[in-house]
C-alpha cells in the first residue's frame, strides 16, 4: 500500500507535487483556463467518479416539465431562437439539495439546486443554477473539496459542523454564500416557494454580433416563503420528501407553479472596469448598476410518468448552449463545462445524450459513435470528418461570436482586483442593509446552534469570520455559541 503522509505538500495521483490546491491555470489573472491542466482535469475527474450511480452533489431531488414563453423583445441582445418574444419552448426543471445523499431530507438546510433544460430549434439549452445568486467558491480546484467538507468524515461516516466550519473559514471567498445560507432564505417552504439563478456570468450575441454579459433569475410567482428551523426538523422527521411531495401534488391538482423570468444586462465593454470582477461566482451585480427586467415566464405543468427515466436520468450540463449564447471567463463555469457531462458520462453511460429525456427534439448529424449503450447512429455513413462520400461537416474557421480576448502569461492565481472586490462586502452588505433585526437574529441562532461540536481552532475562526462580516453580528454568534457550550467567551 502506498505510504500516506499527512505532513507532505499535496501531491497527484501518481505522487507528483501539486502545484496548487486553490487556483486553476489561466491565462492571465482573468483569463480562461487550460485543458493542460492536469491538476485540474485529473481533480474534476476523480471527483466526477466518486459515486454510482447518484449524483456526487445534487443527488436527492425531484422536477416536472412545462414551457417557457418570451413576452418581451430582446432581439437587440441576443439572436437565440428561444429567447426572441413570442416564441414558446417544452423545458424540465429539476429541483435539488446539494449535500444531502439520495435518501436524505428535503429540509435540511442547503443550497437548492436549480436546473432548467430546454429543447429548443437549435438543440438543447441548459441553465444550471441555485436558489442562491452567488457560490461558495470562485475557482473549479477548490469545488471537490468543498464539496467533501459538506458530505461525511472519514471515520465516522457523520455529517460534521466542524468539518464545514473548517473549510468555510478558510475559504473567506465563502463569506457571501454562507451569509446567505445561514439565513431565512436556506430553508425555502417549498421548491415552488423559491427563486433559481443562473448564478454564473453568461454571454448573449445579437444578429449584428455584438455582445452582453448575462445573469439569469427566476422569480418565484408564488412568493418566497421560508421554514423556521424548528419546523424543517420536524419534518425532516415526519416527512423527508416533503418538497417532493408538494410539487408533484401541486402540479396534480393543476395548482402549476410558475416563475418570471428576468435578466440582467452588461455590455461587454463595461466588464473591464466594473467595480467587482463580473465573472466572481461570489459576487452579485447591483441592482442599481444593472437593473432586472422581465422577459417572459415558465409555467411547470407537468409530472413526470417515471421518475427514475425523465428525472433520475436527466443530465444538465452548462456546456449545452446555442447559437446567441455562450459562456463567459467565470472560472468556475468553465470548470462546470467540462466536469458536469463527464459526471453524466460516468453516471449514466457514454450515451446519456440518446435518453429520450435529454435527446434534443432536432435533428442530430454527430460524428460521435459507440460507446456504451448506443442506440441511434448513423448506419453505414462514413464515421470520420473530412470525407468524399456526402455526409456534411463543418470546417468554419476564425474567430468565434461567442468568445472574449485574452492575453497572457499562464498562472495559477486569484482574479485581479477591481475597485471594490473582497471577501467579505457583499456578505456585510446582505447581512446588514438585507436582512432586517428579525432575520438577524434567525441567522444568529442558527449558526451559534452549530457552535456545539465545533474545536478549536476552529472555533475562533468562525467567530472572528462573522465578526470579518459584520462585527456586531460577529459579538452576538459568539456570545451565544460560548453560553450554549457553556464556556467562557474569549477575551471576556
Amino acid at each position: 500500500m502506498t505510504e500516506f503522509d499527512p505532513k507532505r505538500p499535496s501531491t497527484t495521483e501518481v505522487g507528483a507535487p501539486r502545484e496548487s490546491d486553490a487556483h486553476s491555470l489561466s491565462v492571465g489573472h482573468n483569463g480562461p483556463l487550460m485543458l493542460h491542466d492536469v491538476a485540474l482535469v485529473q481533480k474534476l475527474a476523480r471527483f466526477d467518479r466518486e459515486r454510482v450511480p447518484e449524483r456526487s452533489p445534487h443527488a436527492k431531488g425531484s422536477g416536472a416539465f412545462g414551457e417557457l414563453e418570451i413576452t418581451e423583445d430582446v432581439s437587440k441582445y441576443t439572436k437565440a431562437k428561444l429567447f426572441q418574444q413570442g416564441t414558446k419552448t417544452p423545458m424540465l426543471a429539476r429541483f435539488s439539495t446539494v449535500a444531502g445523499e439520495l435518501g436524505s431530507p428535503d429540509t435540511w438546510r442547503d443550497v437548492r439546486g436549480f436546473s432548467l433544460k430546454f429543447y429548443t430549434q437549435d438543440g438543447n439549452f441548459d441553465i444550471v443554477g441555485n436558489n442562491t445568486p452567488i457560490f461558495f467558491v470562485r475557482d473549479p480546484m477548490k469545488f471537490a473539496d468543498f464539496i467533501h467538507s459538506q458530505k461525511r468524515t472519514p471515520d465516522s461516516g457523520l455529517r460534521s459542523a466542524n468539518m464545514q466550519w473548517d473549510f468555510w473559514t478558510l475559504s473567506p471567498e465563502s463569506a457571501h454564500q454562507v451569509s446567505y445560507l445561514m439565513g431565512d432564505r436556506g430553508l425555502p417552504k417549498t421548491w415552488r416557494h423559491m427563486n433559481g439563478y443562473s448564478s454564473h456570468t453568461y454571454m448573449w450575441v445579437n444578429e449584428d454580433g455584438e455582445r452582453f454579459w448575462v445573469k439569469y433569475h427566476f422569480i418565484t410567482e408564488q412568493g418566497m416563503d421560508y421554514l423556521t428551523n424548528e419546523e424543517a426538523d420536524q419534518l425532516a422527521g415526519t416527512d423527508g420528501d416533503y418538497h417532493r411531495r408538494d410539487l408533484f401534488n401541486s402540479i396534480k391538482k393543476g395548482d402549476y407553479p410558475s416563475w418570471s423570468v428576468e435578466v440582467q444586462v452588461m455590455p461587454y465593454d463595461e466588464a473591464k472596469d466594473y467595480r467587482f470582477n463580473p465573472f466572481d461566482l461570489t459576487k452579485i451585480w447591483s441592482k442599481k448598476d444593472y437593473p432586472r427586467f422581465k422577459i417572459g415566464r415558465f409555467t411547470l405543468n407537468q409530472n413526470p410518468v417515471n421518475h427514475f427515466s425523465q428525472i433520475e436520468q436527466a443530465a444538465f450540463s452548462p456546456s449545452n448552449t446555442v447559437p446567441g449564447t455562450g459562456v463567459s471567463p467565470d472560472k468556475m463555469l468553465l470548470g462546470r463545462v467540462f466536469s458536469y457531462p463527464d459526471a453524466q458520462r460516468n453516471r449514466i453511460g457514454t450515451n446519456y445524450n440518446q435518453l429520450p429525456v435529454n435527446a434534443p427534439i432536432v435533428p442530430m448529424n454527430s460524428y460521435d459513435k459507440e460507446g456504451q449503450m448506443e442506440y441511434h447512429h448513423s448506419g453505414d455513413a462514413p464515421v470520420y470528418a473530412p470525407n468524399s462520400y456526402g455526409r456534411s461537416y463543418q470546417d468554419e474557421q476564425g474567430p468565434v461570436d461567442n468568445g472574449w480576448e485574452s492575453d497572457g502569461e499562464l498562472v495559477r492565481a486569484a482574479y485581479t482586483l477591481h475597485p471594490e472586490d473582497d471577501d467579505f462586502g457583499q456578505a456585510h452588505t446582505l447581512v446588514r442593509d438585507v436582512y432586517d433585526e428579525g432575520a438577524r437574529e434567525r441567522l444568529i441562532a442558527t449558526v451559534s446552534g452549530m457552535m456545539a461540536d465545533v474545536e478549536e481552532p476552529v472555533l475562533s475562526r468562525v467567530f472572528q469570520y462573522w465578526k470579518n462580516i459584520d462585527q456586531e453580528v460577529g459579538d452576538r454568534i459568539q456570545k451565544a455559541a460560548m453560553e450554549g457550550r457553556g464556556d467562557d467567551v474569549p477575551g471576556a
